[in-house]
């Protein structure tokens, strides 16, 4: 079973969940078993996750051929009641974890982002 990731010791900052939806957002049409490789889970914790963001309304998905193509709802807002009444949504989270396009083809990764403001 080489294909089963490390466990992680020690805690994170972003939880797997947030990894799970991040890397479904870079990629709707992403196979479980690809977005346990990217996010360094099993099949099977990424096929739970996916059920939790399902069950509470933060992801749908339908049928595409023999895959899925999942649909993140970006204005669901976050469900901590510390976060509550913040107005905090997944499309905010999302904008701090997804690449941008032109990051993802940077060959020396992501450019500094410049406020215009």
């Amino acid at each position: 079973m080489n294909d089963v990731p490390q466990p992680h010791t020690g805690w994170t900052f972003v939880t797997n969940h947030a990894r799970v939806l991040a890397a479904i957002a870079d990629n709707p049409h992403a196979r479980i078993r690809d977005i346990a490789a990217h996010c360094r889970l099993t099949d099977r914790a990424v096929q739970k996750i996916i059920a939790d963001l399902e069950g509470d309304g933060y992801l749908s998905h339908t049928r595409d051929g023999r895959g899925n193509s999942y649909r993140i709802q970006p204005g669901k807002e976050l469900r901590h009641p510390a976060e509550a009444g913040l107005g905090l949504t997944v499309a905010s989270l999302l904008s701090l974890l997804v690449q941008d396009e032109t990051d993802r083809t940077t060959p020396t990764g992501p450019r500094p982002r410049h406020d215009t403001a």
